[in-house]
């Protein structure tokens, strides 16, 4: 919890932070509306965005990946792969099981959407930005990146 102070140097920084929070939030809300995302659930972005970073993978591990009833993963991944996002195939060391992956169409669907993200970020900078202010963007940038770091 955060604990208000009268100090006005506390009482900035806490504006600033609550300030932060709210453009960037506005910001990846934008974002996400620059790319055509479909009915994609919430879960089952995850699931496509954890294959993507960390590969193929069993749907039971999956399933405790995202703390979720095997069942129910089961479930995300038939949307997905009537979609034609995943794709499953017998495991080759317990045939019993199935390893699921991406397939060639999400890799596309995604790289289009990430494209068509930050293309409007770029215009919209080059549009609304001074190049003196991308200057102070990149390092107001290289400073969020030490937030994460933290």
């Amino acid at each position: 919890m955060i604990e208000e102070s009268s100090d006005p140097e506390n009482v900035e920084v806490s504006d600033l932070a609550a300030e932060l929070h709210i453009v960037t939030g506005a910001l990846s809300r934008r974002l996400r509306e620059q790319a055509d995302t479909g009915d994609l659930t919430r879960a089952q972005k995850s699931v496509l965005l954890r294959l993507e970073r960390y590969g193929p993978t069993t749907g039971s591990a999956l399933a405790r990946a995202e703390a979720m009833r095997p069942q129910s993963m089961g479930a995300i991944i038939a949307v997905l792969e009537t979609a034609g996002y995943v794709a499953g195939a017998p495991d080759p060391s317990d045939g019993r099981q199935t390893i699921v992956s991406l397939t060639d169409r999400f890799r596309d669907w995604i790289s289009a959407a990430r494209t068509a993200r930050r293309d409007w970020l770029l215009r919209t900078m080059q549009a609304r930005l001074t190049v003196q202010e991308q200057h102070q963007l990149a390092g107001a940038v290289h400073l969020l990146k030490r937030l994460l770091d933290s």
